[in-house]
C-alpha cells in the first residue's frame, strides 16, 4: 500500500467525519445518516491500514477517530437495569428455549439410565454385595440418606448444596470448551449414582422416603444440570453441523450462549439449594414438600417457555446485537 496516496485520497472523508462528530448534538437527519456511513467507511480504512501498513501514527489517528465515531453512533450505554432486564427476559430464556431438544434428550437419557440401574440393583443381592457391604447398605437406607438433609444448620447446608450443584453444572459448562465430548460421561456418572441409591432404597421398602426427600429440590436441580449439559453438547455439535452459516460464527455464538446459561444457572441452582436446605428437611407433610418442588419446576419451565418463545419469534438468539463496523470492500 502507498500510504501517502491512501492518506491523500481519504483525508477529506476523515476530516468530514471529525467535523460531524464534533457537531453530533446538532446534526440533521441526513447528517446522522452520513455520520453512520462515514463511521463504517473509516472503520474499513482502519482495517486496511492495520493489515497493510506499519505506520503507527496513522493507525493511532484512525483508531481514535473510529472510537469517537462509535461513541457518537451508538450513544451512551444502556442503563445497568436495562441490561439486567434484557438478560432475564431475553438472553437467558431464549438460549434455554432454543436448546429444548438437547435439554429434553439429556433428561430422557439420564432418567432411563437411572431407572435401568435402579431396577438392576433392586432385588439383586449379588449386585448389591458388589457395591456395598450389608452394614453399609443398612446405614445408608436407615440413617445416612435421611440425615444428610438435616445434620447441618440450614444456612450452611444451603451454601454447601448450592456449591455442590453448581459444581456439577459447572463441569458441563467447562467441558463445553472440549466441544461437549465429556458431558455424557458426567451425566452417566450422576445417573448411575442416583440409580444405585434408588435401588437400595426401594429394595428396602423406603422408596417413599427416597422420593419424598429427593423430589422437592431434585426437579429444578436436575433441570438446571440438563440445561447446562444441553448447551455444552450443542456447542460441540455446532462444529460438526454448523448449518448454512460459517462454522466460526456459529461456534462463537454458541460459546456466548454457554456463558449466558452459566450466569443464569447461578440463580436457578441457588433456588434449588434453598429448597433442599429449607423445604426438604422441614416437618411439612410429604405432599406439601413435593408440591413446593413441583411449583418451582413449573414456574421455571413457564418462565423459559413464555420469555424464550417470545424472544425466539422475534428472531433473538441471546447473542449480542452489534451493528457491523465495516462496509464491504472490493
Amino acid at each position: 500500500m502507498d500510504v501517502d496516496a491512501f492518506v491523500l485520497a481519504h483525508r477529506p472523508t476523515w476530516d468530514r467525519l471529525d467535523r460531524l462528530i464534533k457537531r453530533r448534538r446538532r446534526l440533521t437527519g441526513a447528517e446522522v445518516d452520513e455520520l453512520v456511513d462515514l463511521y463504517q467507511r473509516v472503520s474499513t480504512h482502519l482495517s486496511m491500514v492495520r493489515s497493510a501498513s506499519t505506520d503507527a501514527a496513522l493507525v493511532g489517528r484512525l483508531s481514535g477517530l473510529v472510537a469517537r465515531a462509535r461513541s457518537a453512533v451508538t450513544g451512551a450505554h444502556a442503563p445497568l437495569w436495562s441490561e439486567f432486564t434484557r438478560f432475564w427476559t431475553v438472553s437467558f430464556p431464549v438460549v434455554a428455549y432454543r436448546a429444548w431438544r438437547w435439554w429434553l434428550g439429556s433428561a430422557v437419557a439420564f432418567f432411563a439410565v437411572t431407572a435401568i440401574i435402579a431396577l438392576w440393583v433392586t432385588g439383586n443381592p449379588d449386585v448389591q454385595a458388589a457395591l456395598k457391604t450389608p452394614s453399609e447398605i443398612d446405614e445408608l437406607v436407615n440413617n445416612d440418606f435421611a440425615s444428610y438433609y438435616s445434620e447441618n444448620p440450614a444456612g450452611s447446608f444451603a451454601l454447601q448444596v448450592w456449591v455442590n450443584n453448581a459444581w456439577v453444572a459447572a463441569q458441563c459448562i467447562v467441558f463445553a470448551i472440549l466441544l461437549g465430548i465429556p458431558i455424557p460421561w458426567v451425566l452417566l456418572q450422576n445417573a448411575a449414582n442416583l440409580g444405585i441409591i434408588a435401588g437400595f432404597m426401594f429394595d428396602a421398602g423406603k422408596g417413599d422416603i427416597f422420593l419424598g426427600l429427593l423430589t422437592p429440590h431434585g426437579l429444578i436441580e436436575l433441570t438446571a444440570v440438563f440445561l447446562a449439559a444441553a448447551v455444552g453438547m450443542q456447542l460441540g455439535w455446532s462444529v460438526v453441523s454448523p448449518g448454512d452459516r460459517p462454522r466460526g460464527q456459529v461456534l462463537a455464538e454458541r460459546g456466548r450462549a454457554v456463558m449466558s446459561v452459566a450466569i443464569g444457572l447461578v440463580a436457578v441452582l441457588l433456588v434449588a439449594g434453598l429448597i433442599e436446605a429449607l423445604v426438604t428437611p422441614s416437618p411439612l407433610p410429604t405432599f406439601a414438600r413435593i408440591g413446593i418442588g413441583v411449583l418451582a419446576e413449573i414456574a421455571f419451565l413457564t418462565y423459559v417457555i413464555h420469555f424464550g418463545r417470545k424472544a425466539a419469534r422475534a428472531g433473538e438468539r441471546g447473542d449480542i446485537d452489534d451493528a457491523p463496523d465495516l462496509v464491504p470492500t472490493g
